[in-house]
């Protein structure tokens, strides 16, 4: 399959054309949340380069959440986007898989009986997440949102070791301090490594046109409006 990957969970905005699951063309900006001024760049850039190079679209894959609420929304309206005006399905995928792909190919000397923990920060000491097996990054139990202390993970860590990574995981080093703790930095959720996973989740969960009007992304927890501290709007 030839597929467009839109990946805006966190700071990080990333598109990219997978073919049968490599990818062959990226867009990226780690550096900041861009989103609503670089995505639709990022998108139109691909789309030419697939123009130029003779590849169909068969599908958009998009990172599902959790994650930030804008930058959820900001990928799911240009992926509804493209697949109306090009008439082709969505592959939603989940996010902390894709950050236990990215933390393999950071980090592909991890061991294969340990468990993969991604973190996603939801402010505080509170973080998204759940756990997954390394072989095949099938998920173990529920996404949670988790708030860490220092008993969190200590009958997991007891029976062997888990690597964390994420944007949430830096600040639960010196919470989660377990010799059988592994954390994994630099792991970043990006559009690259979203190829072979849209592949197997496209024979499992596919939207076409007419479903794709009523999605959703996977925000996991509701939208909570802070005050407004500039002046005259409080």
């Amino acid at each position: 399959m030839t597929i467009l990957n839109i990946e805006t969970s966190t700071s990080c905005c990333s598109a990219a054309i997978t073919i049968d699951g490599k990818a062959v063309a990226q867009k990226a900006n780690l550096n900041g949340a861009n989103h609503a001024s670089e995505l639709a760049v990022f998108v139109e850039e691909l789309l030419e380069t697939a123009s130029k190079n003779g590849w169909t679209l068969d599908a958009v894959a998009l990172s599902e959440g959790p994650g930030s609420y804008t930058g959820l929304r900001i990928g799911a309206s240009l992926a509804k986007g493209v697949c109306y005006g090009r008439n082709i399905p969505l592959i939603p995928v989940d996010t902390l898989q894709i950050l236990c792909a990215a933390a393999q190919a950071v980090a592909p000397d991890m061991e294969e009986n340990a468990i993969l923990c991604p973190m996603i920060d939801a402010r505080r000491m509170e973080v998204y997440t759940a756990q997954y097996q390394p072989t095949n990054l099938q998920r173990i139990g529920d996404i949670e949102a988790k708030i860490i202390d220092t008993t969190s993970y200590g009958e997991l860590l007891e029976k062997g070791k888990a690597y964390f990574f994420g944007n949430g995981a830096a600040k639960c080093k010196e919470v989660i301090s377990a010799k059988n703790a592994c954390f994994v930095d630099d792991v970043v959720p990006q559009a690259i490594y979203m190829g072979q996973l849209a592949e197997q989740q496209a024979t499992q969960k596919i939207l076409d046109v007419k479903q794709v009007a009523y999605y959703e992304p996977f925000y996991l927890k509701e939208f909570v409006a802070a005050p407004s501290h500039i002046k005259g709007l409080e």
